[in-house]
């Protein structure tokens, strides 16, 4: 496409990137151990250890006593009332309970992008967003973060500063209450808010698996601004993983400060990919989504939380998607009908980036489809975790652009952009 553009902006994975756990030993018998170590530890002796720590880590986090000082908490609820201790002694049995963890130390990729709630203080033709991004780490577990930024009318990307320090968004301590009928255990584990400090920086804020059922990743993150006739709501699907099972769950914030983890229930919520159309169409909800591994359907339901049915919307048909289909995320609406992204899997196991066109007022119809790839890895962006792959989990429009960021091998995020027009007068109409 002559309009074709890359930017030179470009997101890799950092060793850098940490955050601060707590230290969950694998029995109680250690913890007491550095307990009893500790405690025999002279005060002047404390104070030498704890600067020590201090000097080597601090300002490496954000909120550094106040974590030490959760994770001794933690501590006290296994070892007994340690209430007689000193602030300082405090301090560094936390820190004998803390570890550090490289959130994207195997790699950063599958983006997904909307437009910020803030557009001020912009130069014309200027769109600030919001980027999510998949961070993965030791033993591969996904986490969410964020990153801001804004796009020009030519397409060119400049991404915000960032302190580089990174915090685990903690649950609040009121917890939502189900309605109807439902699994309590289940329940209590997978559905909660999250809340952050007003003054942490969107890209400082690190969404972490906090239930059972994500407990090895949170997976590929959908975002999607969806009008709701009021103030706009941002939602996200995302693909939770525990090891064994996937689960499909909703990420809801007006904010980007309160975020609530909600799950999706129903007959037809059973594999990955789930993609939210921006609004409504005539009066239901409609996602895009993988069915049977291989396949994308679409699905409407009256109830944003509960999914039953869903029908075939396009199967593989062109050698490069070959072994499996799915969306890039949440369509965007045009005059000539819903611009979606799909992603195509061919030989090799080699990942493409295509598009499809669905009616308006019937997304269930596909009206174009290209016939070729949009997106492709170059020579220069075949090698890394992830060979041969180029994907991304949604896409802005940005005036008579489309910006798409997009992981190249699961290694590198970088951005491209395309006229709309220009994709639309390329579809081959049905």
């Amino acid at each position: 496409m002559k309009s074709f553009k890359k930017s030179a902006t470009r997101l890799t994975a950092s060793l850098n990137a940490v955050i601060a756990q707590f230290h969950q030993l694998p029995n109680e018998d250690r913890v007491q151990n550095i307990v009893l170590r500790v405690t025999e530890m002279s005060e002047a002796e404390v104070v030498a250890t704890l600067q020590n720590v201090v000097n080597e880590f601090g300002h490496r986090h954000k909120y550094f006593n106040e974590l030490l000082l959760s994770h001794f908490y933690r501590t006290e609820k296994i070892a007994g009332d340690l209430s007689h201790y000193s602030k300082e002694r405090k301090l560094l049995l936390g820190a004998y309970l803390t570890k550090e963890y490289s959130i994207q130390s195997a790699a950063l990729f599958n983006p997904s992008i909307v437009s910020h709630p803030d557009q001020n203080a912009l130069q014309p033709g200027e769109q600030r967003f919001i980027m999510s991004l998949r961070a993965t780490g030791e033993g591969h577990i996904s986490s969410i973060i964020f990153k801001t930024g804004i796009v020009n009318d030519e397409g060119d990307v400049t991404l915000d500063e960032s302190s580089g320090h990174f915090t685990v968004l903690q649950k609040s301590t009121t917890q939502p209450q189900p309605s109807g009928t439902v699994d309590m255990q289940d329940f209590a584990d997978t559905n909660y808010d999250l809340e952050s400090p007003q003054d942490l920086d969107l890209s400082e804020k690190v969404i972490f698996p906090s239930a059972a059922c994500e407990s090895m990743g949170m997976e590929d993150l959908r975002l999607v601004k969806f009008d709701d006739g009021t103030d706009p709501i941002y939602y996200g699907t995302y693909t939770a993983y525990n090891g064994k099972k996937i689960r499909t769950m909703l990420l809801e914030t007006r904010d980007f400060n309160s975020f609530k983890i909600r799950t999706l229930g129903g007959d037809a919520i059973n594999d990955k990919g789930m993609a939210l159309f921006p609004e409504k169409i005539n009066g239901k909800y409609v996602i895009c989504s993988r069915q049977g591994s291989e396949k994308l359907s679409i699905m409407y339901s009256d109830d944003l939380h509960h999914w039953n049915e869903y029908a075939l919307l396009k199967e593989p048909e062109f050698d490069w998607e070959f072994v499996q289909i799915g969306n890039c995320g949440s369509p965007i609406k045009t005059e000539k009908g819903w611009l979606l992204l799909t992603h195509g899997v061919g030989a090799f196991r080699k990942y493409v980036i295509s598009a499809i066109l669905l009616d308006l007022e019937n997304p269930s119809k596909i009206i174009g489809r290209l016939i070729k790839p949009l997106l492709s890895a170059g020579e220069e962006e075949r090698e890394g975790y992830v060979p041969n792959v180029v994907y991304t989990c949604g896409f802005l429009q940005h005036g008579k652009l489309v910006l798409i960021p997009y992981a190249i091998s699961d290694t590198a995020t970088v951005f491209a952009s395309f006229d709309i027009a220009e994709i639309l007068s390329e579809m081959g109409r049905e």
